[in-house]
């Protein structure tokens, strides 16, 4: 870290910051200079926000993944002195920099799993908001993480809110995790509802201000399939330790039940910031004025049993949780191609569970796989699912 005015600035590398996550960071990073500097930051195709950040916070090096955006954004910084990469190599290249103190690994999908395993190769701290690198190679990451004694924190609200149940809990054993679901925008719907419903309509969560991707994946349940399978990997749980609830206010984030029967919660306002926050900030809580929730004013706590007849996605992520080995993977890679499609007006809402369901069923299964079979199951669930849907 660097010493600025008699206090230690955080340097983070946001890989991915022109997404929801990125974005939000950089509010956290601008309300804070004393604290926290971007000194990376990294998108896929938007250069004209990326420029734009890189403008404004200084950062030692961006990268563009999309390599025919390179030389509009090394044109467009040609007059500071800021270091502009391009390609997807490039990006594990910068995250193997020493220029950086945490990664904040928010890169939408399947594509952040390099560039995090790099980093904690490099012994770098994780703020861990790219879900889907513990749901393909939990058993890996966390060995190596484990190896290199790397700490990686949640971003995501529900596992960040269990990590800070957990903080002085160390010796106390977990009975079980409770994740909250909000249920998204179709919490009650039945098949014959879900039929008809089109992508603007998917795309309007009723709590939460995220990505289309991770949105859609809320309004399936498949975004609460994921994060089972992640809370299994960061908290050493077994399946049978995760419960999910549904809780439409998303005012409590999660739950810890302990051995004692005890259960703590951790609450607030839904404000993806305050996770973040916590996540670059950590051991340390810091001041923000984000708005409080208020227990005087009238509301009510509700919570619901999931009805996973309907969404049958969050059925398939808890089996694929159970099968393990690269059944995690294959589901991920279909579900990101079936989203992918329906975004696009290629696909009907229920057609994405339809083409995880198949694919599933019909990679071939490995029970230990290395890194490179991971990557191979990817590949492969991938191709199957796009001809599943001629795309």
């Amino acid at each position: 870290m660097t010493a600025t005015s008699n206090t230690l600035v955080k340097r983070i590398a946001i890989f991915g910051s022109t997404g929801s996550i990125g974005t939000q960071a950089l509010d956290v990073i601008a309300a804070h200079p004393d604290k926290f500097s971007a000194e990376i930051l990294t998108a896929h195709s938007n250069h004209e926000l990326l420029i734009e950040q890189a403008l404004k916070f200084n950062p030692n090096c961006v990268v563009i993944g999309d390599e025919k955006k390179y030389m509009p954004v090394k044109d467009a910084l040609s007059m500071t002195d800021i270091k502009v990469f391009a390609g997807e190599k490039a990006l594990e290249e910068v995250a193997a920099m020493d220029c950086y103190d945490m990664m904040l690994a928010a890169i939408v999908g399947f594509a952040g799993l390099k560039p995090t395993m790099v980093a904690i190769e490099n012994a770098k701290p994780i703020a861990l908001a790219n879900k889907e690198t513990l749901v393909v190679a939990g058993s890996i990451i966390m060995q190596k993480a484990y190896e290199k004694r790397v700490p990686i924190i949640p971003v995501d609200s529900e596992h960040s809110a269990i990590f800070q149940c957990l903080v002085g809990e160390g010796r106390n054993r977990i009975e079980k995790i409770i994740l909250t679901a909000s249920g998204g925008p179709f919490f009650g719907k039945k098949p014959n509802f879900l039929v008809n419903v089109k992508r603007d309509h998917a795309l309007q969560h009723p709590n939460w201000t995220m990505g289309a991707k991770i949105t859609i994946d809320s309004a399936t349940l498949m975004n609460k399939g994921l994060e089972v399978i992640e809370a299994k990997w960061l908290f050493n749980l077994e399946p049978e330790q995760i419960q999910v609830v549904i809780h439409p206010q998303s005012i409590i984030h999660s739950m810890v039940q302990f051995n004692d029967g005890s259960i703590k919660a951790q609450m607030g306002l839904p404000d993806m910031k305050l996770p973040i926050q916590y996540a670059m900030a950590y051991p340390n809580r810091i001041d923000n004025n984000f708005p409080r929730y208020d227990f005087r004013r009238n509301s009510t706590l509700s919570f619901d049993e999931p009805d996973m007849r309907t969404f049958r996605s969050l059925a398939l992520a808890i089996d694929a949780m159970k099968k393990g080995g690269n059944m995690p993977c294959i589901l991920n890679a279909a579900n990101e191609i079936a989203v992918y499609a329906f975004l696009r007006n290629r696909i009907g809402f229920l057609d994405i569970t339809e083409v995880v369901d198949r694919a599933v069923n019909n990679i071939t299964f490995i029970e230990n796989p290395s890194l490179d079979e991971l990557f191979a199951s990817d590949e492969q669930a991938r191709e199957f699912s796009a001809g599943l849907m001629e795309l």
